[in-house]
């Protein structure tokens, strides 16, 4: 409810969480399916998956007036396959993505046990990859990739000179994934190495800061470039070189347990938390820790100074887009693409990994036009059910595709994807589109959903204490 009145079509949240809890089954009564499934995960993780709003991608590629390479959408795609992970992250169907939400961070993951504050997580805990324990739990942020082609060394300690190397710990070290194949692997590096920051006209060529800068961050240029009182041979632009992305490639101890790499400061605005294991969440803080460590001694303005350059040197031009119908089918078209080379090509794997990972992001599509059980939407009936019957259809089609190509019957498998692209393309936008408004990326059937499953949830753990 908002502003004391009732949207259309809702119904009250505690009559919703009552319908629910009836309808579903005793076995999901104590779990909370934020993404319309059941979770294998610990009880209170929070991967943020029902943001309307995600972290926009900017690649390179199509910036520079080009389009995507079959590599790029390659590891685009293997980058959001759950199976290509092991264990409990493919059970629980979490991909890459779930981490580094669209290339970027997600200052929202929580998983107990392995974070110790939203927007960290522990990659030698036990519960993805119990022989990689250590017994210690220190959690880490996961980074946003944007500009990770400039960024080396990786790993926040900077232990990985090599972006494929780093990839390959991370899917067979950390999440306990089969050892990929090279194919696969190329395309996730060539996908990371892709995004790009996203554009910041407040920063000229060289990083200096452009024209039009307030007083304030102009004396926070300053000040960023002043050395150290006490070590002279130091400044904040001596490791973040702004003309260097503000890095330096290596490795300093600044008082937060040990030594770490110079991360860039790049859209940093959307990066929080800060530090490795992001204890800090604004620049006010950071600043306030670079101060007191380093006795730079600065004043009440002098901070304020740093946090407004900070600040502009952080920006981006549109970090979110609105998620949707059309968003959705951009990206699943895109991952299907694949099928128009791997087919003819005979490529198992990369159908295999393109069909299992399509037909996911279309079940996700299909949860989001909630069905006829659902009490959280009483209209729009005929067209959820219509879209979600084009949805399922689609994923069915794709299975035929796989076990066609699995068959060796390639000019069978090609004409059903020619079939398929073409319904993809005409009757199923058509059916999503005229459904839209009672989906749940209308902001108020959403919050309506999503707030009577957390009622649910609250209601399921008292009845279990």
């Amino acid at each position: 409810m908002r502003r004391g009145r009732q949207r259309r079509g809702v119904l009250p949240a505690a009559l919703v969480a009552a319908a629910l809890l009836a309808a579903l089954p005793a076995s999901r009564a104590g779990a909370f399916p934020v993404g319309g499934r059941d979770t294998v995960l610990p009880a209170g993780s929070e991967l943020d998956e029902d943001a309307l709003d995600r972290p926009r991608e900017v690649f390179r590629a199509e910036a520079m007036g080009g389009a995507k390479s079959y590599l790029v959408r390659l590891g685009d795609m293997a980058f959001s396959a759950p199976s290509l992970l092991g264990g409990m992250a493919r059970r629980a169907g979490i991909a890459c993505n779930a981490c580094h939400v669209n290339g970027a961070g997600n200052p929202r993951l929580y998983i107990p046990g392995l974070s110790t504050r939203p927007g960290t997580f522990d990659t030698t805990g036990g519960v993805f990859n119990p022989p990689a324990d250590n017994g210690v739990l220190d959690a880490l942020t996961p980074p946003s990739l944007r500009g990770a082609r400039l960024l080396a060394p990786y790993g926040h300690d900077g232990r990985f000179a090599s972006l494929r190397d780093f990839v390959r710990n991370v899917i067979v070290d950390e999440f306990a994934g089969p050892e990929p194949s090279p194919a696969i692997l190329d395309g996730l590096v060539a996908y990371i190495q892709d995004i790009d920051f996203l554009p910041n006209p407040r920063l000229a060529p060289g990083g200096a800061l452009a024209a039009g800068a307030s007083a304030s961050e102009r004396r926070g240029e300053k000040l960023f470039r002043k050395p150290f009182p006490r070590r002279p041979e130091l400044s904040c632009a001596a490791c973040h070189l702004p003309s260097a992305a503000f890095v330096d490639h290596r490795q300093h101890d600044v008082g937060s347990g040990g030594e770490f790499k110079t991360p860039t400061l790049l859209n940093a605005d959307v990066n929080a938390p800060y530090f490795h294991d992001g204890r800090y969440d604004s620049y006010a803080q950071v600043v306030a820790h670079f101060d007191r460590v380093f006795a730079l001694g600065l004043a009440p303005r002098e901070r304020q100074d740093l946090v407004a350059y900070l600040t502009a040197i952080g920006d981006g031009v549109r970090p979110y887009e609105r998620d949707g119908v059309e968003p959705r089918l951009k990206e699943i078209g895109e991952f299907a693409s694949l099928l128009a080379t791997a087919i003819p090509a005979g490529d198992r794997e990369v159908v295999a990994l393109t069909v299992a990972t399509v037909g996911g992001e279309l079940r996700e599509l299909t949860e989001a036009f909630p069905d006829r059980k659902d009490a959280t939407v009483v209209d729009g009936r005929t067209e959820r059910a219509t879209a979600r019957a084009a949805l399922k259809e689609r994923v069915l089609d794709l299975r035929r595709i796989d076990a066609a190509v699995a068959a060796g019957h390639l000019d069978e498998a090609a004409a059903d994807y020619a079939a398929w692209r073409k319904l993809m393309a005409s009757t199923v936008p058509e059916a999503l589109r005229a459904a839209e408004r009672w989906s749940l990326f209308n902001p108020d059937l959403h919050d309506a959903h999503y707030g009577a499953l957390r009622l649910l949830s609250q209601q399921a753990d008292k009845a279990a204490r």
